[in-house]
């Protein structure tokens, strides 16, 4: 998904003249449903990671599985926020040509 956000992000980038805003909102709204559906695995995983931690007081075998829950948490963290700032870029690029169309128009 990152690649292809990237290869998106470029695209509009260098044929900011080409593309119309309303393709751009289109895009960004799935990258928007991208970044629900990874917010609820997010959470999902912080939850199971909280359960974890309580039982470890129970038994020390439950490190391990925390341990891996950790691992994905900080993997999943990471790819949300990327996901998220580049999404958030994308609206500024989507509010960029909109002005630039409205001032085109205007002259």
């Amino acid at each position: 998904m990152k690649k292809y956000l990237d290869s998106y992000i470029k695209y509009v980038e260098n044929n900011k003249k080409k593309v119309k805003g309303e393709d751009i909102l289109i895009k960004i709204s799935f990258f928007q449903h991208e970044r629900l559906i990874h917010l609820i695995i997010t959470l999902f995983y912080c939850i199971l990671f909280l359960i974890f931690l309580i039982l470890i007081t129970l038994s020390y075998v439950f490190i391990i599985p925390a341990a891996l829950l950790l691992i994905f948490l900080i993997c999943y963290l990471i790819h949300y926020f990327l996901l998220k700032n580049e999404v958030q870029y994308l609206y500024k690029l989507y509010y960029y040509i909109k002005n630039t169309l409205k001032k085109e128009k205007k002259n």
